[in-house]
């Protein structure tokens, strides 16, 4: 008999951390989330998008065996702005067994309900920056640090359940060339030499935060009308920076600035974690924080974080600043390869500057909903 437990314990937020990590231990497409980066998350006093969300995590027992979990979530900030009553589900993982997906599911609906709540989607988080988006294409592919992972069947539950195609994200794998491509640093060029664009050269990470903030400022601005994106309050920029320049280095980093040396635009890679996060299972103790450090700088993947220009400068040689800048790095450090992140399927200024390489789109990836 399949029975739903609210979260509440420590030994049930050890449970509910650490689930899909058993569920998945001997899958090597999967990559866990840090556990450290989930206790956080889902701490009110810690992290700042509690001002506005609220939530709710389940467990599925079968008996006494933990089957599956999901959490509910109801941005409140996001639902003013868009007049809109839409609850979100995410961290949403169990076995292969239909009752246990119904009844996790309903859980979060009579809870959504309760708070006036009509619709329900989901994967989706806390915010733009959260993973989200069930990866319905790519199941053979090599799982990654910043994106979920999951068995084919979540899809065929979630449709059995009456959720239907909301948006869909395809992501790519872009191979570096061997070198630089002539157009766009012509373009690049171009661009500098008539609007004075500058790539910040920064040594240490302390004179990069106070940019920081113009970039997340602006990244609020770039990413407005996306689906499902919320802007980012100053506590969640403060977090966000703080957990970014923790995982990132500098090399990667590409601030344009203007003549009158303001943020028009940015981009943020990072080499990949996945293979040092998949060894240590999510955890930083003993050796992850280690098997971290050694991949920031013996790399040859190299995942896109964010790239964001602002508003006004689209169309204005800021993008490929960026990506001349990002090609050349990546030459010198022999990558192979860059993995995007989740990209709207719909968003063809994005996908088109990929057709300057030799990319496929490897993934694709869905937010589902169901009218509640």
């Amino acid at each position: 008999m399949i029975t739903i437990k609210e979260v509440s314990s420590r030994r049930d937020w050890n449970i509910f951390f650490n689930f899909s990590k058993d569920l998945y231990k001997d899958d090597p497409h999967y990559i866990p989330a840090l556990i450290f980066d989930e206790k956080w998350n889902f701490n009110p006093k810690k992290n700042p998008a509690y001002e506005y969300v609220e939530t709710v995590c389940y467990l599925a027992y079968n008996n006494k065996q933990v089957v599956g979990r999901v959490a509910g979530l109801i941005n409140h900030k996001l639902n003013n702005l868009k007049q809109q009553k839409t609850a979100r589900f995410n961290r949403y993982d169990m076995v292969d067994d239909l009752e246990v997906s119904r009844k996790l599911i309903e859980a979060v609906v009579v809870w959504a309900k309760g708070k006036g709540m009509d619709t329900l989607i989901g994967p989706i988080g806390f915010s733009d920056l959260d993973k989200q988006g069930l990866l319905v294409e790519g199941f053979d592919e090599p799982g990654s640090f910043i994106t979920l992972y999951n068995h084919p069947y979540y899809k065929d539950h979630l449709e059995q359940l009456g959720f239907v195609k909301d948006v869909d994200w395809v992501e790519y794998q872009v191979m570096v060339p061997k070198e630089n491509d002539a157009r766009i640093e012509k373009i690049c060029n171009l661009a500098q030499k008539r609007h004075g664009y500058e790539v910040l050269s920064l040594k240490r990470k302390k004179d990069a935060i106070p940019y920081a903030w113009d970039m997340f400022h602006m990244y609020n601005e770039s990413f407005a009308e996306l689906y499902g994106f919320c802007p980012l309050s100053d506590a969640q920029i403060a977090m966000t920076i703080k957990q970014f320049f923790s995982l990132v280095t500098l090399e990667y980093i590409f601030i344009v600035v203007d003549a009158k040396k303001s943020v028009i635009g940015f981009g943020i890679l990072v080499p990949s974690l996945s293979e040092a996060v998949r060894k240590s299972k999510g955890r930083l103790l003993p050796f992850g924080l280690l098997r971290i450090k050694k991949a920031l700088h013996t790399h040859d993947v190299l995942d896109m974080y964010l790239i964001a220009v602002k508003p006004e400068y689209f169309g204005r040689g800021v993008n490929a600043v960026i990506m001349n800048e990002s090609i050349k790095k990546a030459i010198a450090n022999g990558v192979k390869y860059a993995e995007t992140g989740p990209e709207l399927e719909h968003n063809t200024n994005v996908q088109t500057q990929w057709k300057s390489f030799a990319a496929r789109q490897h993934k694709r990836r869905r937010c589902y909903t169901k009218a509640i």
